[in-house]
């Protein structure tokens, strides 16, 4: 399936019902009077977050959403029936922009919410609603009010725990399929990873996400390789682990790419590097005791200088280290929701 993470609509919201213009005739019963009703409500569009949706390829096809218009009022005092509104379903995590200003209209995270981005024009109002003492058979009514339009943006950013961030390649995606269920295409060269893969970690008390994202490069935060497309889901995650690979090329040192990746958090416009973050190194099983204590010594004295605390040495391939990793995942995971409570 493809993952779409951002749309772009235009919404138009119903037009009210036009007032209507009548009067009263009914034998024995002279000058009965004005009697036409208001008219109906234009219907709202509504989105409302659903679970089973996870893309925004709903919309990759239509891009105007109309609501209905109310209908016009009648003779008797009868408003004419509102229209129903259009719900829309969306993914949880979605942000809807006004696509002309840039700014945050709707952030669409609760699930039993509904988000109206625009309303539909109430109705008019019949002759009745003018009569007075000195007139008495008004012929005066009002059309219906028009409905709110917008161009609108809908962004999706993953909601997650925990976030992967690492190079192309560094074994983000080998560590989601070996600790959850995930089954996230792994292979042996760049960018295997083009969408953001979400897994459950299953705790005996409790569960959490991660999410898998796909590698960043050098220059990412300006659009190079994947680019900001998937920066903003990071966005939304409450810890980073920073993936290192402790069998890279010649070109990028393990200093490198910590050095690398931050730089890009930072340049990002939310700079992530405000983030909690963790530094993961994998791979141990490609190298010999002798390199790992090595490393396990110089990466820890690096990353220290730039305020990060925890460093991991794991094999994704194996599970070497993997079990402590997540021990101290979940403790950290349980110690945030609870601040949040």
């Amino acid at each position: 399936m493809n993952f779409i993470d951002e749309a772009f609509l235009e919404v138009k919201a119903g037009n009210g019902g036009a007032g209507a213009c009548g009067f009263r005739r009914e034998k024995f019963i002279p000058f009965g009077g004005p009697d036409g009703g208001d008219g109906g409500k234009g219907g709202d569009i509504i989105f409302k977050v659903n679970l089973n949706k996870n893309t925004l390829i709903d919309f990759r096809n239509t891009r105007v959403f109309s609501a209905k218009n109310g209908k016009t009022g009648a003779g008797q005092n009868m408003t004419g029936p509102a229209a129903p509104d259009l719900i829309l379903d969306i993914p949880q995590g979605t942000i809807i922009f006004d696509d002309e200003s840039n700014d945050i209209l709707l952030d669409c995270c609760e699930i039993d919410q509904l988000y109206t981005v625009v309303k539909g024009g109430d109705g008019g109002q019949g002759n009745a609603r003018f009569k007075t003492s000195r007139n008495r058979a008004p012929r005066k009514f009002t059309l219906g009010f028009e409905g709110e339009v917008r161009k609108i943006r809908l962004e999706l950013r993953s909601l997650a725990d925990v976030g992967l961030v690492g190079m192309p390649n560094a074994g983000k995606s080998t560590f989601l399929n070996t600790v959850s269920a995930a089954k996230p295409k792994i292979g042996s060269y760049p960018f295997t990873t083009l969408r953001p893969h979400l897994g459950t970690i299953q705790t005996s008390d409790s569960s959490y996400v991660i999410a898998d994202i796909p590698g960043l490069i050098e220059g990412a935060s300006e659009g190079a390789g994947l680019g900001t497309k998937f920066l903003k889901h990071i966005s939304r995650t409450g810890l980073l682990l920073l993936f290192i690979d402790l069998y890279p090329d010649e070109n990028h040192s393990t200093i490198d790419q910590i050095k690398a990746l931050r730089g890009e958090l930072k340049s990002y416009e939310e700079d992530l590097t405000q983030k909690e973050a963790w530094v993961v190194c994998n791979k141990i099983d490609l190298l010999n005791d002798k390199a790992l204590d090595e490393l396990k010594i110089s990466i820890p004295k690096e990353v220290g200088k730039i305020g990060i605390e925890n460093v991991y040495f794991i094999s994704a391939a194996t599970g070497m280290g993997t079990k402590d990793l997540l021990n101290a995942l979940t403790e950290e995971i349980t110690n945030i929701k609870s601040d949040l409570a």
